[in-house]
């Protein structure tokens, strides 16, 4: 079944940069829309940035201008590329996606990736 998985979480410093990656596998299938969501320690999950079929974004106030949020369809591959990182950054990241087939569409997690921002 097709699946998402993360990659590129890390420890960086304040200031830093990081490039988080979003593979999407195990089917013949298109992506709708897809997004990065975080979920701080004794937070519930947020939204941080999406991106339609069309390329549109979104994103949460907190990150905008430091944030981008990026597509490539041919390779089934979502990027979250992260710069001038503050320590309320850290968190789990999780991407997320619409997956359709011919017979239908779902939406699909991944297992999420550690952001932690500190000195």
């Amino acid at each position: 079944q097709a699946q998402l998985v993360e990659s590129g979480g890390d420890l960086v410093q304040p200031g830093g940069s990081l490039r988080l990656s979003c593979a999407a596998s195990g089917g013949a299938f298109s992506i709708d829309a897809m997004g990065w969501y975080r979920q701080a320690p004794g937070k519930q999950r947020e939204m941080v940035a999406t991106i339609n079929s069309d390329g549109v974004t979104n994103y949460v106030d907190s990150v905008k201008g430091r944030f981008t949020i990026s597509r490539d369809n041919a390779q089934k591959m979502g990027y979250l590329q992260m710069n001038s990182l503050k320590p309320e950054d850290t968190a789990v990241y999780y991407c997320n996606a619409r997956l359709r087939n011919m017979w239908g569409a779902r939406t699909v997690w991944g297992q999420g990736t550690q952001v932690t921002i500190s000195s």
